[in-house]
């Protein structure tokens, strides 16, 4: 995949990802949303372009871990 092609699929990730968290309607805001999500894997995954890749291994390594409450 081009490098051209790959701006084009993450600004029109950005896209939708921000229409997603614009619209009022809460569902066709998710789906847009998943649309967005999906359209950046496609870039992550299939162009294995190593600098996102990098980039969204440090995203995934900065997420709280969760904690489980002891039940005593």
């Amino acid at each position: 995949m081009s490098w051209w092609i790959s701006l084009m699929l993450i600004s029109l990730g950005i896209v939708l990802w921000l229409k997603g968290r614009g619209n009022s309607d809460d569902v066709i805001g998710l789906l847009e949303k998943m649309l967005a999500v999906a359209v950046l894997m496609v870039v992550l995954f299939v162009n294995h372009n190593l600098v996102l890749e990098t980039l969204a291994l440090f995203a995934v390594l900065q997420l709280p871990i969760a904690r489980r409450q002891s039940s005593s």
